[in-house]
């Protein structure tokens, strides 16, 4: 076996492990009611309130800000329905009886976590033009992101890789501003 093997059966030993273990706190009522709360309010009702007071605070003369999330939205989503259809990799409850399936899948494949992405790209989008929200959406990014453990829904690995690629559209879309500003 190379060390190549190896490291990737440490990782996906790894990734179990802690899917295992965040999906034990789901055996709590309180607590798995509270992730499926969660998780719902990150579908896009909780991105939608936050848009809205961007919007209500500024109106109009955020409007070309405002498409950076479109923008971003839209290549975050591309990008995940790629890597879903592209890695087909099951969600863990479909792979291991011992994990308890805690709210319904939005789709069928679990690489990567498109809650996360969309948590961590919409986070890092509206927190450059309102920074102020930061305080409310940094802890709510933080739970979607467990709660698609909680849930049993994603391995940490979909859920860590979800959360970069989120943030590097993010990034990229914010540092393409200047072009945006132009061409709006």
């Amino acid at each position: 076996m190379t060390n190549f093997q190896r490291a990737k059966l440490y990782i996906l030993a790894l990734d179990l492990k802690g899917c295992l273990y965040l999906n034990h706190f789901s055996h709590s009522q309180g607590v798995s009611q509270f992730f499926k709360v969660i998780s719902r309010l990150g579908d896009g009702w909780f991105w939608y309130v936050m848009l809205s007071i961007v919007w209500l605070s500024h109106g109009f003369t955020y409007l070309t800000k405002i498409a950076y999330l479109i923008v971003a939205g839209s290549v975050g989503t591309l990008l995940y329905k790629l890597l879903k259809h592209k890695t087909v990799r099951p969600r863990p409850y479909q792979v291991h009886q011992v994990i308890v399936l805690g709210e319904r899948p939005l789709d069928h494949f679990s690489f990567p976590s498109g809650h996360t992405l969309h948590a961590v790209l919409a986070t890092t989008v509206l927190g450059y033009i309102q920074p102020i929200l930061l305080i409310c959406m940094l802890p709510f990014t933080l739970l979607v992101a467990l709660s698609r453990m909680v849930l049993g829904l994603h391995y940490p690995t979909d859920v860590i890789i979800g959360a970069i690629l989120g943030g590097t559209v993010a990034w990229g879309v914010i540092s393409c501003a200047p072009i945006f500003n132009l061409v709006l």
